[in-house]
């Protein structure tokens, strides 16, 4: 079952700052859609190892998810791109830099930070049988 409604038409409002002929590349915003209350303004972005010159950007208004929304054109051939795009979960996304870890969370409980250090901003696990209190932690 498709994760959103492909029939559904979304209001896209493309970024100010691109024209024909903007160079883009991964991660660049290219414009917006308004979501929900919660999620105001859900950024488009452009694809994980795509790059290019823009040759054509949809205009304000509604479109469904499968809309041809950009098309950047490099070395020669155009490429089309929707508004979301699918990336396998087991295949880590491409990033700039790793972030050192060097500031340590610390909770103020000195069995959590003792047994269980973990960075500021990390991810981390308390192992734990059922019932033994690990939800009251958290």
């Amino acid at each position: 079952m498709p994760p959103l409604d492909a029939n559904k038409s979304w209001e896209f409002t493309p970024a100010s700052h691109i024209k024909i002929g903007s160079m883009l590349s991964a991660g660049d915003i290219y414009g917006m859609v308004y979501e929900n209350g919660l999620f105001p303004e859900h950024k488009i972005m452009v694809p994980p190892k795509a790059k290019g010159r823009v040759t054509f950007i949809a205009e304000r208004g509604d479109h469904t998810i499968n809309s041809k929304i950009l098309t950047l054109e490099y070395d020669g051939k155009e490429t089309d791109y929707t508004m979301g795009h699918w990336w396998p979960v087991r295949q880590a996304r491409p990033t700039a830099e790793k972030l050192a870890g060097d500031i340590p969370l610390l909770t103020g409980q000195r069995v959590l930070d003792a047994l269980f250090p973990s960075v500021l901003g990390g991810t981390c696990a308390i192992p734990g049988a059922f019932g033994c209190g690990k939800t009251c932690i958290s």
